[in-house]
């Protein structure tokens, strides 16, 4: 049996939780451009859920850019989709499967153009969000007019002014947009964008004007790990306890958060989708989320991948189920980081954070690899590691063994033993492995000098600082180097 709604009657009503049949008719009043599961499995889910809850009427209307992919299975669903979530939460496990009607249909920009500027001349739409990744929004400067134009922020201008025109300029006919691709002040660069691309054609003044407006461009921050699809072995085990198949299927992790910038007295009656789930929140600076997610989940898995990878440990789930290593990461995330962050924070803020956090990396069901996470690890650690070592050394003055560790490690897995091509490569336990990043040459020019540590510590172009400077810092990290090159880790 495959998953659509005709079969819905018939779909055990046990193992998953099913859509309302009211909620299978409301309007389409979100457009959304971008078919990929983190919107699927966040926005999307979040909206669905408040529809369930009668908070928020609407449903999506999706624009697939792309020619990747199959918007076959959306039409033979009726764009009905499982999200199973597992994660773990307050140290209990949470394993819920929920079948979302939160997307209406699906339009392909390639052949359904006018279908979608049709959308822009009824006053359904109110609510415009995306995710067309990080290179999605760049300025290309084409002609709007074309069917339909090649850019995000091309067909953006391109839907938005239609419905200048067909609403003739009246506050009405504003919308809320909100991009969630993941680049820092993602709704000010989009909005810059669209405003310089209507410039180039030549677009009214008074369209300008009504674009700044009656439309709010609200940066947001998306924070879940979606892995999207499970594996054959997953998948069949996932579907033989539904009792359907479902060919869009998606795995997703507990946490959620989605943060939108903007003051919550003009949003919240549009966005009204926020009050169903307290992981949506509208506020006027989303800085401290930014800085929570930077500092606390990218920094603690950036300051633990080397060290846990050169252990022996494949996936974050591994390290977490080891007592030693365990006790590492609390001590990483709540010991030193939660007290470092380098902006004022709420009361209790970072350590409430920090604990979410190693929540999520106990998650038994998913698996997150090391390996990966040492991609471009020089350049991780100057943007998510140096202002908290530095703001360290402001608070206390004195030495962070747990960062400490960590930056020994980073140095020991920048090894480099093997050469190929230009392409590096270091080994641990009779294993080698890639050094993926751009400044292997660096260290590898480095690690020939007498003082390995100190030559790192001091580049300037790597840091942007002399951590050399950091009182005692480099004597601890060399120490710590060579416990790991005696131990071959933790």
């Amino acid at each position: 049996m495959k998953l659509s709604i005709n079969e819905l009657a018939q779909i055990p009503d046990e193992g998953v939780v099913k859509p309302k049949a009211e909620n299978l008719s409301l309007p389409e009043t979100v457009l959304q451009f971008g078919t990929g599961v983190l919107l699927r499995g966040l926005p999307d889910y979040f909206i669905d859920k408040a529809n369930r809850q009668g908070l928020f009427h609407g449903r999506i209307v999706v624009v697939k850019s792309t020619s990747g992919g199959d918007a076959g299975a959306f039409d033979r669903q009726n764009s009905l989709y499982t999200l199973c979530i597992r994660g773990i939460e307050h140290g209990h496990k949470v394993f819920e499967n929920r079948i979302s009607s939160a997307i209406s249909r699906v339009l392909s920009a390639a052949d359904a153009w006018d279908d979608v500027l049709e959308l822009a001349r009824k006053n359904g739409i109110r609510i415009i969000i995306s995710n067309t990744t990080e290179v999605g929004i760049q300025a290309v400067e084409e002609d709007i007019h074309a069917e339909p134009p090649a850019s995000f922020p091309g067909k953006l201008l391109a839907f938005l002014y239609t419905r200048y025109e067909s609403c003739k300029g009246s506050a009405d006919g504003g919308l809320v947009i909100i991009p969630t691709e993941l680049i820092s002040d993602n709704g000010k660069k989009l909005k810059r964008i669209v405003i310089d691309l209507a410039r180039f054609n030549k677009l009214p003044e008074a369209f300008l004007e009504w674009l700044d407006r009656y439309n709010s461009f609200c940066s947001s921050l998306v924070d879940r790990i979606v892995p999207g699809r499970p594996d054959a072995i997953m998948l069949d085990q996932i579907q033989k306890y539904l009792g359907y198949e479902d060919d869009l299927l998606l795995v997703c992790e507990s946490y959620r958060l989605w943060a939108i910038e903007g003051d919550e007295d003009i949003l919240g009656p549009v966005l009204s989708f926020a009050k169903a789930d307290p992981g949506v929140v509208i506020a006027p600076s989303i800085e401290v989320f930014k800085e929570l997610k930077l500092r606390l989940l990218n920094g603690t898995h950036t300051l633990s991948c080397g060290l846990a990878f050169l252990s022996g440990f494949d996936t974050v789930r591994d390290t977490m189920e080891d007592e030693a290593f365990e006790e590492f990461m609390e001590t990483l995330a709540l010991g030193e980081i939660a007290h470092a962050i380098p902006i004022a924070l709420p009361d209790g803020a970072a350590h409430d954070f920090g604990q979410k956090v190693l929540d999520r990396f106990r998650n038994p069901y998913l698996e997150h690899r090391w390996i990966n996470i040492t991609l471009q690890y020089s350049s991780k650690m100057k943007l998510r590691v140096i202002p908290v070592l530095r703001q360290h050394y402001v608070n206390k003055g004195s030495v962070p063994p747990a960062m400490t560790k960590g930056f020994a490690a980073h140095i020991l897995f920048m090894r480099p033993d093997k050469v190929e091509g230009g392409k590096y490569s270091g080994s641990s336990r009779g294993l080698h492995y890639p050094i993926q990043d751009d400044n292997a040459a660096v260290y590898a020019a480095h690690w020939q000098s007498a003082d390995p540590v100190r030559s790192i510590l001091g580049d300037v172009s790597l840091w942007d600082t002399d951590l050399t400077q950091l009182n005692g810092f480099a004597d601890a990290v060399a120490k710590e180097l060579f416990i790991l090159k005696e131990k071959g880790g933790l």
